[in-house]
């Protein structure tokens, strides 16, 4: 996937993974603009309470951070948006700060993802796949814990090629 290719990043994606890419992080786009709500628990798990025993002290901390953290996220998912091919296949180059945008951004999807799918710190997902196949193959669940395993091996394949850049 990623490589190093003198400073920059650089992957070929398919047009399957531009169309998935770009759905990805538009629905990261919607889910913060579409008027956000701190009881959806993917917006919880984006702005977690930082002092989750003191509910007046973190709303007092949001209400200074939230919307630069916000805007910040709808920009880093706006990076891969930007950086993709407009149609069909080709070529993204990312330099350091572009690369590292795409970090958080993929970062910020599959924490969404995983909270709408479930995923913990104990799920094995080769398993939970292996059981949503077995269920029903043709499943939005099979789809959803593919994407949220390829956005993985993307984010790895990112972070292998990034150090050697900087």
């Amino acid at each position: 996937m990623f490589r190093r290719s003198g400073s920059h990043c650089v992957a070929t994606f398919a047009h399957d993974e531009v169309r998935v890419l770009r759905k990805v992080a538009a629905e990261v786009v919607g889910l913060l603009t579409d008027g956000m709500d701190h009881t959806d628990p993917v917006v919880s798990r984006l702005f977690p309470d930082i002092y989750p025993d003191r509910p007046e002290d973190s709303q007092e901390f949001r209400l200074y951070t939230e919307g630069d953290l916000k805007t910040s996220k709808i920009d880093q998912a706006g990076a891969i948006l930007a950086a993709l091919p407009d149609e069909g296949e080709g070529e993204v180059r990312l330099d350091g700060e572009a690369a590292e945008a795409w970090l958080r951004a993929i970062n910020d999807a599959r924490l969404a993802m995983g909270t709408r799918l479930e995923i913990n710190s104990d799920t094995d997902l080769g398993d939970e796949l292996d059981r949503a196949v077995l269920d029903d193959p043709g499943s939005s669940r099979v789809f959803q814990l593919s994407v949220y395993a390829y956005l993985g091996y993307l984010q790895e394949s990112l972070l292998n090629a990034l150090p050697d850049i900087q």
